[in-house]
């Protein structure tokens, strides 16, 4: 896949599980939020809890699961923290990670409270 071709997909994935939170009342606060030690695909608020999603896409589910390493996920923390200064409760602000899975023919999967650290 061309770089071009994977940003675009990767890009059509984040979107459709932004929709797919917000179906469920969960408002979008950010898409592709940046920080100074990375990036994180979606932020989303679920009544007063923050969640964190990362989203990945590949032919199926499993090998879309496999594409988070340790690495990723100290990441993924970091810049959630980094995130959190900016709410009025800062690090006490409820939050969770959740993992969005999106396969070869569009379908998704969400794993909410999957990435602990």
């Amino acid at each position: 896949m061309s770089g071009l071709t994977s940003y675009l997909s990767g890009q059509a994935a984040e979107n459709s599980i932004a929709a797919d939170y917000e179906r469920r009342g969960q408002k979008i606060a950010a898409q592709r939020w940046r920080g100074t030690y990375g990036e994180i695909d979606l932020v989303a608020r679920d009544g007063d809890t923050i969640v964190f999603v990362e989203v990945k896409k590949s032919r199926d589910f499993l090998r879309a699961a496999e594409r988070i390493t340790p690495a990723q996920l100290k990441r993924i923390h970091a810049t959630a923290c980094e995130f959190l200064e900016s709410e009025p409760k800062r690090q006490l602000t409820p939050c969770r990670f959740d993992v969005a899975l999106v396969d070869a023919q569009g379908e998704t999967q969400i794993i909410e409270n999957a990435l602990a650290y």
